[in-house]
């Protein structure tokens, strides 16, 4: 897929959560063909941050060219891209790497499954399900309820389901353990993005159900093009790859998490 660099203009940034902000940029022309998975590099407007920032692409409008980002504040890069204003310009290249597989691949019942700020790739996904007729079933997890981004978004486009740590909202525990949902509904695949624990243990569930899985892997990546070689992950297919150019989205079962 064609990748495009474009000063962006910032049309609204605004805080959605303890530490994370919702970014939407208006791009010049017609939005490029995107899918839902893939992210983009955004150049960091502070001068003393020299590498982009890998930003998932949250959500798109194609009617009035808006790209949306859903960005964790972890440190000077990414305070910098959410103290952007309306009016500002942000550097962006996109889309990069591949996506989930939901275009080519016939699905009736999926489940979506999101940890903290995993859940961004998730609303596009969903709206790409919607558009289709498809309503998908969303199951979160967070440390607390606060860290559960988006709720009423989310719930546009389907079920949401909840787990917390703490029990402050849903089922107590992680995601794996909302038995209500699990145990009584059947998915024919699953698409997930959160941190490597939660995706390994989602992995494991899956291949134990016997359910198709995608996982987007959240790993460093500084350039997006497969160039830097800082993302690498070891697939039991091709060996080492980067992460940035294959993925971030895999099947589960090319990942060597159950050797």
């Amino acid at each position: 897929m064609k990748k495009y660099q474009s000063d962006m203009v910032v049309a609204d940034n605004v805080m959605v959560g303890p530490n994370a902000t919702l970014l939407t940029l208006k791009y010049p022309e017609s939005l490029p063909d995107m899918v839902a998975g893939q992210f983009a590099e955004l150049q960091v407007p502070s001068a003393k941050v020299l590498l982009r920032r890998p930003i998932s692409i949250h959500s798109i409008d194609r009617t009035n060219n808006l790209v949306e980002f859903l960005i964790q504040i972890v440190g000077e890069g990414t305070q910098s891209l959410a103290a952007v204003k309306a009016g500002d310009t942000v550097n962006v290249l996109l889309p990069l790497g591949n996506g989930f597989n939901y275009r080519s691949t016939h699905v009736a019942r999926p489940l979506l499954i999101g940890g903290g700020v995993g859940v961004a790739p998730l609303l596009f996904l969903g709206q790409e399900f919607a558009e289709h007729g498809i309503r998908p079933t969303f199951l979160f997890g967070g440390r607390t309820e606060s860290l559960i981004l988006r709720k009423e978004e989310f719930t546009k486009y389907g079920d949401l389901f909840i787990t917390t740590e703490d029990g402050s909202a849903g089922e107590k525990g992680f995601v794996t353990n909302h038995s209500l949902l699990l145990d009584s509904e059947q998915f024919d695949r699953i698409y997930a993005c959160g941190p490597t624990p939660m995706l390994k243990a989602v992995a494991c569930w899956a291949k134990e159900h016997e359910t198709a899985c995608e996982v987007s892997l959240e790993h460093r990546m500084a350039c997006g093009i497969g160039a830097c070689l800082c993302c690498v992950e070891d697939t039991a297919d091709q060996g080492n790859v980067c992460v940035c150019k294959e993925g971030p989205v895999f099947e589960f079962d090319r990942l060597k998490w159950f050797n």
